[in-house]
């Protein structure tokens, strides 16, 4: 099928795209470039896709399936992607920023580069995500699962890491200024060559196993 029939078969309905995929489960969608904005994409089956430099911003993306989607490059702002499954999706250089990903399964993506200031991703599951070289500034990980993620190079200036896991995280050289990690967990974390000025610590298990006062 070619991307105008990909994209044809896209807009008729949501159910019957769903069916189409199950039936055709070895193609990969082309849906690189399509603008999406402001629509409502809930439950959607986009896995595998091909979605380079689409517009989803101010899309309802809730529980829609990314899995192992191809996501470089686009734009997601202020898009609700509560629940979505994004893991092993490939986000790099894509726009997140005042995005809802808050209980999505981020895990073993790649988010390098990405564009994720005042997003939402409180309780997301991040195990193992590729967020280095990014700009998380002001972003909300309360309670998120961030084990083995890699946040190395980032600027999460400002940002919410209340209770959040981050065991064996990379922090490496990133930016940590003002930062709120209370009661977050930080064991076995890299934090070398990483600026903590202002960064607030209480009840933190830091990288050395050591509850910080």
């Amino acid at each position: 099928m070619a991307k105008r029939e990909h994209l044809a078969l896209f807009k008729r309905d949501v159910i019957l795209w769903n069916r189409w995929r199950e039936k055709n489960a070895k193609v990969r969608p082309d849906l690189t470039h399509a603008d999406f904005s402001g629509q409502d994409l809930r439950g959607l089956d986009l896995s595998q896709a091909d979605l380079m430099e689409a517009d989803f911003s101010d899309a309802n993306l809730i529980r829609t399936n990314f899995m192992e989607a191809n996501l470089s490059g686009a734009n997601l702002n202020n898009a609700i992607l509560m629940k979505a499954e994004l893991n092993n999706a490939v986000l790099r250089g894509a726009n997140l920023s005042d995005a809802d990903p808050s209980k999505a399964d981020l895990r073993d993506a790649d988010l390098q580069g990405t564009q994720m200031i005042n997003a939402d991703a409180e309780q997301a599951n991040g195990v193992g995500a590729n967020l280095s070289n990014s700009d998380l500034t002001g972003s909300n990980f309360r309670k998120a699962s961030l084990i083995r993620a890699n946040l190395s190079q980032s600027d999460l200036s400002n940002a919410d890491f209340t209770e959040a896991v981050l065991v064996r995280a990379n922090l490496q050289g990133a930016t940590l200024t003002g930062s709120n990690f209370t009661k977050a967990n930080l064991s076995g974390a890299d934090l070398t060559g990483a600026d903590l000025t202002g960064a607030i610590l209480k009840g933190a298990t830091m990288p050395n196993g050591a509850i910080h006062q």
